[in-house]
């Protein structure tokens, strides 16, 4: 909140601090009820700060200082984010927060560089995540229902940190309030990745994005909002006027896409798998209000009803699809349209719901869809992107390496990787102008943001080396090193 300090209010006393002018009282009557409302999270980071988030080892210190030299990455072999095999003979040559060249073998070293002696080892771009939610991936459900926020948002901070550590120098987040934890990363409060932000999940009464209980309901005019709407989690928006209202808060707030449940989902007790959400009225004024603004909107959707529905409306991006037919697969082809999916697959990672329980019996439809669905992509050359939707469990949030090694299940390694890098990174670029960070992500070439990883072994050959961090030698995110234990 904001106070003087002064002991006095005759303006006359105050000829250097103007905290009594009236005008000056009303800004701050405002400052201070905003902050009251919804404010938190500004104060969450300045928390993180003070508090000195994470594990010894990387979160409780300062983001690293410009590197005052290039560096140059040497003795190495390339997978640049889009070739099928690896290059040998090359050096990367970085310089701020750019990739300035990709040298021949046979080329001079620049003076006056730091040198990293690979050892061999492969350079290849950062990884990105599609498809996160950085401030619940790793907090139990009934603990972000019931704690302060203040401490979903210090645990999210040092899960940002982790992340960072696993590979991933990006993430688009695609439904959370992640604003003052970017900005936080950002400034260098706390470690973490890239963000890409859509702030709230826009979603309909009764939607996927709805987390009332059964008491706060009916809904009045007056009624306050629920606290995981003044939080920044969900906004809840019915008709085309608040849907309106709602896209443009988000891009108020500074979101560089936005996300709207178009479906039905798991893990939800009020909005059936099978349920359709939103008219195309609606989902059109969305995908309308963030052309203007040179952005796009992404839906939650899993069956073909909703994904034909989201596309007539003009949405660019389906996240799941995992119940997909044929048609709706071609329509997505047809209009160039990105499907995010995630391995959703009945195994060691699979959420633990109670044998016969709605959840459950909706997670089994899923699971049963995934292979089809990444067969359909295949199939029909659809842009597809690579996420994990990691929800309420650490364990799950330390195995996005894991994860994406389980893609080999019906793609290549190589196919794999530039998944993860260079396909990930045009999706990012779909965000245009509304994009936070100006350049090129998941490619090692000239003039390319310098999110790099050094990992011991080949890949492309072994894929599982990914899902151990500690083959991650060296880890640099917009030309700073935040890890090299070479």
């Amino acid at each position: 909140m904001f106070f003087c300090s002064a002991t006095t209010t005759d303006v006359r006393d105050h000829t250097v601090c103007l905290c009594h002018r009236p005008e000056i009282r009303i800004v701050t009557e405002r400052m201070n009820a905003a902050l009251s409302r919804r404010g938190f999270m500004s104060a969450v980071a300045a928390s993180a700060a003070s508090f000195g988030l994470g594990t010894p080892t990387f979160a409780q210190q300062p983001a690293p200082s410009r590197q005052a030299r290039p560096i140059l990455f040497t003795n190495i072999r390339l997978f640049d984010g889009t070739s099928p095999s690896l290059r040998s003979g090359v050096q990367v040559l970085v310089e701020g927060n750019r990739i300035r060249a990709v040298l021949g073998g046979g080329e001079a070293a620049p003076p006056d560089v730091t040198t990293i002696d690979g050892g061999g080892r492969v350079v290849m771009p950062g990884l990105i995540d599609a498809h996160t939610h950085l401030i619940f991936s790793s907090v139990p459900l009934q603990v972000t229902l019931t704690a302060d926020p203040k401490y979903v948002m210090l645990r999210a901070a040092k899960t940002a940190g982790e992340f960072l550590m696993q590979g991933f120098t990006t993430a688009r987040d695609v439904g959370g309030p992640t604003f003052a934890l970017k900005r936080a990363i950002d400034d260098g409060t706390v470690i973490g990745p890239r963000i890409w932000p859509a702030g709230a999940m826009i979603s309909q009464t009764s939607g996927h994005g709805d987390f009332r209980s059964l008491h706060d309901l009916p809904r009045t005019n007056s009624a306050p909002l629920h606290f995981t709407e003044s939080a920044g989690a969900a906004a809840i928006a019915d008709g085309v006027d608040e849907v309106l209202r709602r896209t443009r808060e988000q891009l108020f707030l500074g979101a560089s896409h936005i996300k709207l449940m178009a479906g039905g989902g798991v893990t939800s007790d009020h909005d059936p798998l099978d349920s359709t959400q939103y008219t195309e009225a609606e989902l059109r004024a969305a995908a309308d209000a963030a052309d203007a603004w040179n952005t796009y909107v992404t839906v939650h959707a899993y069956t073909p009803k909703a994904i034909r529905l989201s596309v007539n409306a003009g949405v660019k991006c389906i996240e799941h699809g995992h119940l997909a037919d044929d048609d709706s697969a071609k329509l997505m082809a047809e209009k160039g349209i990105w499907w995010s999916l995630q391995p959703f697959l009945d195994d060691e990672d699979a959420t633990p719901f109670p044998e016969g329980s709605p959840q459950r019996k909706s997670a089994l439809q899923v699971y049963a869809g995934t292979d089809n669905a990444y067969r359909l992509a295949k199939t029909h050359k659809v842009k597809t992107a690579f996420g994990t939707d990691t929800l309420f469990s650490a364990r799950a949030a330390a195995r996005q390496g894991a994860q994406l090694a389980k893609l080999t299940r019906w793609h290549t390694p190589a196919e794999v990787l530039k998944m993860a890098t260079a396909d990930n990174g045009a999706l990012l670029a779909l965000s245009g102008p509304r994009s936070p960070y100006a350049g090129k992500l998941g490619v090692v070439e000239k003039d390319a943001l310098a999110d790099l990883l050094l990992i011991d072994g080949d890949p492309l050959t072994d894929i599982s080396l990914i899902a151990d961090r500690k083959n991650f030698r060296v880890i640099m995110k917009d030309g700073q090193i935040y890890k090299n234990t070479l």
